[in-house]
């Protein structure tokens, strides 16, 4: 496959850590890719503004719990700038939801032993063992992506 030659090549440098350093390595690469994309293709004061909105929303639906009408009101409203905010996140994903599904064939059948995804854990200090190359990209990726959405100031 010729896609499998061209990850071997271009993920070489990482997985000469080791497999499961590269797993954590090019989970490190991938969510910079996706928070990259998801900050180019977002309205980001727009998003900080909606979140800031359903915030309040939020915590104006905790008071009413007395007044179902009123209630009822404010989460409507606030299902409708959850919309928003999600309709506006969704353009991002698609662009990166592709990539991702080949890149994660490739790893499947990269770090699979012997047909057997659930059984193979890498040895990784950081997780201990079990977890599978799927279970170890996960945790990393979400330990990245908090990271970086920080750093990047993604709303």
């Amino acid at each position: 496959m010729v896609l499998e030659s061209l990850f071997d090549w271009l993920f070489a440098p990482l997985l000469a850590f080791g497999d499961a350093w590269g797993i954590i390595l090019i989970s490190l690469l991938l969510t910079l890719f996706i928070n990259i994309f998801y900050k180019l293709f977002t309205d980001q004061e727009l998003m900080k503004e909606l979140k800031k909105e359903l915030k309040v929303l939020q915590k104006e639906m905790k008071t009413l719990k007395d007044n179902p009408e009123r209630f009822l009101k404010v989460q409507k409203e606030a299902m409708s700038k959850n919309l928003i905010y999600m309709k506006h996140s969704m353009k991002p994903t698609l662009i990166t939801f592709l990539p991702l599904i080949i890149i994660f064939g490739w790893m499947r059948s990269r770090f699979q032993e012997a047909g057997d995804i659930v059984t193979w854990a890498p040895n990784v200090p950081l997780f201990g063992t079990g977890l599978g190359w799927l279970g170890v990209y996960f945790f990393s990726a979400i330990f990245f992506s908090i990271i970086t959405r920080k750093i990047m100031k993604i709303h």
